[in-house]
């Protein structure tokens, strides 16, 4: 008891720290109280409902690094932080928008809402660019699909977690798709990976190859290929889902990208107009060089440059002119050098195989009927996500490791697919997650993770498949009941504070008492 009353009191001080700690941040800032309020209200949620999070994810971020990268990013990101009552004059500059990040400016604007706030404080601390420039079209896609997916994942423990209870709106995340999209990512890969990735500062590591090294090390080089590749062309679909104008960018770009690839397919007129390019390039420097070296040709170009040039534009001495046409020419210099290269065998047959290579991804990106596609490419995905996860069963040889996976896939079946249903519900993954959670279950039973209830595979998945919908948070302390009411069987799972409805069994023809290691209406623990 005595122990009990020292870890309460520990508690109360970790959390009296953090709140002075943004307290003593907030002081150093003009926000205005409303903001400041706002703040700490937060931080209030993610202490109250951050540890019901952490468990129904099983892989998250410490309560104390949650709060700390919290901390740093009103610290370090936001000068500003507006909040606007919705029909006050200033929310006229939010435009009908929730809030308003502008990043070259550290500045929030945002209506008075929690998980609007700390989405905006997630946004503000990203690179928009964290996928290298060499993944043509998808170094902006994909780096759009993480960013905004741990967006997302940063404002559920506010969102969904209250300290009582578990509840999902899909109607308050940002967006569906891009969060089981992440949600997927994070249970491959985890978390720690995905928060270095987010804050990629250096731009040095290349993420995307090492993400894809580390599925391969896991999952295998069929599974991870596939992931890829569905992973790629699900962030561009969602782009073009979001930013419906990117899609007349993409055909500008497939028409530049096809004329390049059809001058590359006859190489002799190709190296005669790139000799033809370089003449050019070696008479603009030789006319660059002559006019710098004599002051009379230098005091004409400076006369007739002057003349085209609006006053703000205008070039303000012989000096200046001098230093803008030396910049001149090293750019047409380094252009020179550019297609020397070119000409050389090795490295024209690297372009061609470039070019060819974008112009396969810009065919992948032309889609027609965006909803369809989309629905279709996230149905894929999660086939392939689920076929890697087999692996990490197979592979699982400690009771944690099967925990873990049973708290995941619970936590997988229980996401939005869209506003209607979640995974569980939706018919085209039906035989999948089936197959899989009877996988899991057994697997289970063999380390002795949960007691096996039925001799017979079928029946005992049909009558714990439950525990992977349940919102009950902690599943060690999940009891089970089965009871019989004329010919029909029904189970019921509960823990000390909840009792979830009966839910009738599917398989209820012909089910042999001596099959059950369980006795109607007793109620035993599911987990060993």
């Amino acid at each position: 008891m005595q122990k009990k009353k020292e870890n309460n009191l520990l508690d109360k001080f970790v959390k009296k720290n953090y709140k002075n700690e943004l307290e003593k941040v907030l002081e150093d800032k003009f926000f205005d109280e409303s903001a400041k309020g706002l703040l700490l209200e937060i931080l209030y949620k993610i202490e109250t409902g951050y540890k019901d999070y952490a468990t129904v994810k099983k892989d998250a971020q410490t309560k104390e690094e949650y709060i700390e990268k919290f901390i740093h990013i009103i610290k370090h990101d936001c000068k500003t932080i507006k909040i606007v009552k919705p029909t006050s004059e200033q929310s006229k500059l939010l435009n009908g928008r929730t809030f308003i990040v502008k990043k070259e400016k550290s500045e929030i604007i945002v209506l008075p809402m929690a998980r609007k706030l700390l989405y905006s404080i997630a946004k503000i601390s990203k690179k928009d660019k964290i996928v290298k420039e060499k993944y043509f079209l998808v170094d902006t896609t994909l780096s759009n699909l993480v960013n905004v997916g741990n967006n997302i994942n940063m404002v559920e423990p506010i969102r969904d977690f209250n300290g009582w209870s578990w509840t999902t709106v899909p109607k308050e995340i940002e967006s569906i798709e891009y969060n089981l999209i992440y949600q997927m990512l994070m249970i491959l890969i985890g978390s720690k990976f995905l928060e270095l990735w987010v804050k990629n500062k250096e731009y040095v590591i290349d993420y995307l190859e090492e993400f894809e090294n580390r599925l391969e090390n896991i999952y295998g080089k069929a599974n991870t290929t596939k992931f890829i590749e569905s992973l790629k062309k699900l962030s561009i679909i969602m782009e073009q889902k979001v930013n419906p104008q990117i899609k007349e960018e993409i055909n500008q770009i497939k028409n530049e990208v096809e004329q390049k690839v059809i001058k590359f397919e006859d190489k002799t007129s190709f190296i005669e107009e790139l000799t033809h390019q370089k003449n050019k390039l070696k008479e603009q420097i030789k006319n660059i060089d002559t006019t710098i070296n004599n002051k009379e040709l230098l005091q004409q170009e400076y006369m007739r440059r002057n003349e085209s040039l609006p006053l703000e534009q205008k070039i303000f001495s012989m000096r200046i002119l001098t230093e803008i046409m030396v910049k001149e020419r090293e750019n047409l210099i380094e252009q020179l050098e550019k297609y020397n290269e070119l000409l050389k065998p090795q490295n024209f047959l690297k372009e061609k195989e470039i070019l060819e290579n974008k112009l396969q991804t810009l065919n992948m990106a032309i889609i027609e009927d965006i909803p369809k596609e989309l629905e279709k490419e996230l149905n894929k995905i999660q086939e392939i996500f689920l076929n890697c996860l087999k692996e990490k069963v197979k592979k699982a040889e400690t009771k944690q490791d099967i925990l873990k996976l049973i708290y995941q896939f619970r936590y997988y079946n229980l996401l939005p697919q869209n506003e209607n249903i979640k995974t569980y519900e939706n018919k085209e993954l039906k035989n999948k997650l089936k197959e899989f959670g009877k996988n899991l279950i057994q697997k289970a039973i063999e380390l002795k993770v949960m007691q096996e209830l039925a001799k017979d595979a079928d029946l005992n998945y049909e009558i714990t498949k439950n525990i992977f919908q349940t919102r009950i948070i902690l599943l060690e302390e999940l009891c089970i009941k089965l009871t019989k009411e004329k010919d029909e069987y029904f189970i019921q799972l509960f823990d000390e504070n909840i009792f979830e409805e009966k839910i009738k069994l599917e398989i209820n023809q012909n089910i042999n008492k001596k099959d059950l290691h369980i006795r109607p209406n007793k109620k035993i623990k599911l987990f060993e």
